[in-house]
């Protein structure tokens, strides 16, 4: 019997054969039982200890790697994979992408019926140093990530995701001075004056989380990405990798190809930056958001722009009532959270009847089953974006069509 961290099991000898949305590796067990390994790589033959065990599946860590697959690289990263920030540090990067595209692809066929297929995906090729965010959590003395599937802090003195003036902010925090500290109050902005932004550590104070932002201090200047001309400022969600957030903004600007006689609806807006992005092509445009001060925000970014002809409203995209002057919209843009759209949410969008619909969605899955429920509309085409390197995440932009009756 295997004893591994707290595991009695007897060894199971397994191929791996893909991935899971987790990024988890998939094979079976003799049995038939599919069995969920965490970093694996496809093609590997290893030997496991199960930890969890259903009637139809199984858990289990790897004991030994009897044949490495060929796609496995020795990870970069000295605290991976006991930090649960990455998925993939193990993988070369083009299977990373080779299973992102699968994961899609499945999510297309196997939950929306659909013979539509992601041909590629779009990416910088930047895989260090890209993250314009990050959210610390302490355990009151160190500060890091939380461990993969746990509360547990994995202490973390620098990331490689992220970018080096958070990196530098990240140092200060762990390592300054033991000066007296202010109370944390919202996002910390790297830059300087590191002092002014409490990054000093106080003996035993450190709070339970910390949001560290690239860029100087959020109030003067003001924190600002700036993307094919155009200025954001940054207040609430914003795309945490500029570079891949330009190309997935470029293809929804492609797919809505609108004209000035044209008019866009952007639901789940946020603080308008597709909206903006998309709309200077409009006639008129519209963005809808439920949280008050990313609407607020939404419309200094216009105003920023110098963008008269684009507006936002603080609405339910669900259950909001455009007026007559948007009611028929040529082009709607939805970019729901991960649970995709509720019931309520797919209705009012059929009831807007727009030519086209730009969808954008962090969740294969979710995205493939509204798809589906998109009833009158067909889907044309579909692009992935790795927003997220070197994790299992993915990000993905389609254009559907009504269908002529």
């Amino acid at each position: 019997m295997a004893q591994i961290s707290g595991i009695s099991e007897k060894m199971h000898t397994v191929t791996v054969t893909g991935y899971n949305s987790g990024g988890d590796g998939v094979a079976r067990l003799d049995d038939g039982r599919v069995v969920f390994i965490r970093n694996a790589a496809r093609g590997d033959v290893l030997e496991v200890a199960l930890e969890s065990a259903r009637s139809r599946s199984a858990r289990a860590v790897i004991v030994r790697v009897l044949s490495p697959s060929p796609y496995r690289v020795e990870p970069d990263c000295p605290v991976y994979p006991e930090c649960g920030g990455c998925d993939f540090r193990h993988l070369s990067y083009g299977e990373e992408l080779d299973a992102k595209l699968r994961r899609v692809n499945d999510a297309l066929e196997r939950v929306g019926g659909l013979a539509l297929r992601a041909g590629a995906i779009l990416t910088t090729g930047q895989t260090s140093g890209y993250r314009n965010k990050a959210v610390f959590h302490s355990d009151g003395d160190s500060l890091g990530f939380y461990k993969a599937q746990t509360h547990d802090v994995a202490p973390i003195s620098r990331c490689l995701l992220l970018k080096d003036d958070l990196n530098d902010a990240l140092k200060a925090l762990a390592h300054g001075g033991d000066a007296p500290c202010e109370t944390f109050a919202g996002p910390i902005m790297a830059g300087e004056p590191l002092a002014a932004q409490c990054v000093h550590r106080q003996r035993r104070s450190l709070p339970p989380s910390i949001t560290l932002r690239s860029g100087r201090n959020g109030l003067d200047p003001p924190l600002e990405e700036r993307l094919d001309g155009l200025i954001f400022r940054i207040s609430g969600f914003f795309q945490v990798n500029t570079g891949a957030a330009l190309l997935l903004y470029n293809k929804a600007r492609e797919y809505a190809a609108l004209t000035k006689r044209e008019s866009l609806i952007d639901l789940y807006c946020g603080v308008g930056a597709l909206t903006l992005f998309v709309g200077r092509d409009a006639g008129r445009a519209l963005g809808v958001e439920l949280d008050n001060a990313a609407v607020e925000a939404a419309r200094e970014n216009a105003r920023l722009n110098g963008f008269s002809h684009i507006d936002f409203i603080k609405a339910d995209a669900a259950s909001w009532d455009p007026g007559p002057g948007m009611a028929n919209p040529d082009c709607v843009i939805v970019d729901p959270p991960r649970k995709g759209l509720s019931p309520c949410a797919v209705s009012k969008l059929l009831s807007l009847a727009p030519g086209r619909i730009v969808y954008v969605s962090c969740d294969p899955a979710t995205l493939a089953r509204d798809l589906r429920a998109l009833k009158g509309y067909e889907a044309a085409d579909i692009c992935a974006v790795d927003m997220f390197p070197r994790t299992a995440n993915i990000e993905c932009c389609c254009i559907l069509v009504r269908r002529c009756v």
